[in-house]
């Protein structure tokens, strides 16, 4: 795959480059490496484009994880309780989960709908860095051009940059930076 763009939100570019360069190294080393045209494996079955081949985003998923556990970045999950005042309803335990961590540093791979993208920069990332587990975020994104040739209604990088140039940063938000991925 091909890094086609780097975003860079609330001072991301300059604090990850600065502390934390060898992790962006291998983040970016790890897309570079990945064979887009392998993955490539799932037929449509969505009316739009009953049959067509697509980009398999559970597949590059497992490929990102394959090169990068081996370099110590692992899946993080964090137990969440939802308590209810209620006495009739018990506590419900759930979790938050983030993609990948090292050396505090977070990572998100993003090919779902629109609304997880700006969920992992503006809640999950700040919530995981409130936790003490990071503090610097990378979401990975595809490119619009790379998202047409994924399931309907995937997010892209075009979209969330324009949001969060819009939208502004808060006192909430940490150092993230966008890579917006495409295939070779």
């Amino acid at each position: 795959m091909k890094i086609d763009a780097i975003y860079s939100f609330n001072n991301g570019n300059s604090v990850i480059k600065e502390s934390y360069s060898n992790e962006l190294n291998e983040i970016l080393s790890a897309i570079k490496s990945i064979d887009a045209s392998k993955f490539k494996t799932k037929i449509s079955k969505e009316k739009t484009s009953l049959g067509k081949m697509l980009y398999s985003p559970v597949a590059l998923n497992k490929e990102l994880k394959k090169i990068l556990n081996p370099l110590g970045w692992k899946e993080l999950k964090h137990e969440a309780i939802y308590s209810s005042d209620n006495p009739d309803i018990s506590d419900t335990l759930a979790h938050r989960e983030m993609d990948f961590v090292k050396n505090e540093v977070g990572v998100e791979v993003q090919f779902g709908k629109y609304a997880f993208m700006a969920y992992d920069i503006c809640s999950k990332m700040p919530i995981f860095k409130n936790k003490g587990y990071i503090e610097v975020g990378i979401e990975i994104v595809p490119m619009k051009a790379f998202a047409k040739y994924m399931s309907t209604g995937v997010s892209y990088y075009e979209q969330i940059t324009w949001d969060l140039e819009n939208r502004g940063v808060s006192n909430l938000d940490i150092p993230v930076i966008v890579i917006g991925i495409d295939a070779d």
